[in-house]
């Protein structure tokens, strides 16, 4: 471990001489990657800065232990202490040198389908989208719709959306799988308790570098909006329909006015998905440690249940509940989320050790 401190100080010692050189300066490309390298480092550096500051204190009490009999009990006191310290900022390091997901900086983009249960499972696919901008907005990120199938009873066949903001994929990235709510739908005159489902695929965006798109692989055209109604609908052809003919991947974008803008954000919403089917063949490649990730599970897979009655939250990967249900559904899921990190942590370190 230390080891591995004293060369990330040394690339980070190095990153910042860089940083004053003009011609990396006068470099945009260059500059930006550097600085975004030096504020990646900044907080393992600085912890282990502390880390060393306190291993010298540390072994000034120990000689002033043996070396000053007058000045021994303090000294003890303070070498215990520093210890204890040495053992506290350990445990840190550790975490800090885990090796950190390449897209927990990005936007994310969020697809909700509602899938058994009719228009329940729709009207829930609507609970989840308000849930998710709710909480989008304690966090202070920009939410951007790209693409709606409405029902005429306020809920949502599919909807797609773009969160932004820095660290949107670190935080929205656990949701991916199938959500299950279990309550009494208004329609139900006899009170019997329905289940349905949604599922939430979140894709990191991805930028232009990342993923290349042949101009030729694509099969673009016009058509009108459509939805359950509204000022705007039907009248202009500003919709647009993207076919990428290699993968059969279609997107269809229609929440702005501007064809230019429905493209644009189309585009990537379709780069995203490629990332996202790259990532996922090379993760097929390292299945074991894939299962060991609390954030990549597969999206068949049921993840948590949302019980009315009860007013419960569950999720299942890590066992943990809530008794706070409309809470929860009106953007209070920091909690749950930090659970999952901190479940994916401990299972990094302990495959680490």
């Amino acid at each position: 471990m230390l080891n591995k401190l004293k060369d990330a100080e040394l690339r980070f010692i190095t990153i910042e001489e860089e940083l004053q050189k003009p011609e990396i300066m006068q470099d945009i490309a260059a500059y930006t990657e550097r600085m975004k390298e030096h504020k990646n480092l900044a907080p393992t550096i600085e912890k282990y800065r502390e880390y060393k500051k306190v291993c010298e204190d540390t072994e000034e009490a120990r000689q002033l232990m043996e070396d000053d009999p007058e000045m021994r009990e303090m000294a003890a006191e303070e070498y215990k202490n520093g210890k204890e310290e040495m053992i506290r900022l350990e445990e840190e390091l550790k975490v800090l040198l885990l090796p950190k997901d390449p897209n927990d900086d990005k936007n994310v983009v969020v697809e909700i389908r509602a899938c058994a249960g009719g228009d329940e499972a729709a009207l829930f696919a609507g609970v989840l989208y308000r849930m998710y901008s709710m909480y989008a907005d304690t966090m202070r990120y920009k939410i951007e719709l790209v693409s709606s199938n409405e029902t005429g009873l306020g809920g949502y066949r599919e909807i797609t959306f773009m969160i932004c903001g820095e660290g949107a994929y670190s935080r929205f990235k656990y949701e991916s799988g199938v959500h299950r709510v279990q309550r009494v739908p208004e329609t139900e005159t006899a009170g019997r308790i329905h289940t349905s489902t949604a599922s939430v695929a979140v894709l990191p965006e991805a930028e232009d570098v990342e993923i290349e798109i042949n101009p030729s692989d694509l099969e673009i055209e016009t058509i009108k909006s459509s939805g359950a109604g509204g000022q705007h609908v039907n009248k202009t052809e500003s919709a647009i329909r993207l076919l990428h003919k290699p993968t059969g991947i279609v997107i269809e974008c229609q929440d702005e006015r501007s064809q230019f803008k429905n493209k644009d954000k189309a585009m990537k919403l379709l780069r995203a998905k490629l990332f996202d089917m790259k990532t996922r063949e090379q993760n097929e490649k390292i299945a074991s440690e894939r299962r060991s990730q609390v954030g990549t599970g597969d999206r068949s897979e049921r993840i948590r249940t949302y019980n009315y009655p009860q007013s419960r939250v569950t999720d299942h990967r890590i066992g943990f509940t809530l008794h706070s249900l409309e809470n929860f559904l009106n953007g209070d899921i920091g909690e749950l989320i930090d659970a999952l990190a901190t479940a994916e942590t401990a299972e990094k370190l302990k495959n680490n050790g």
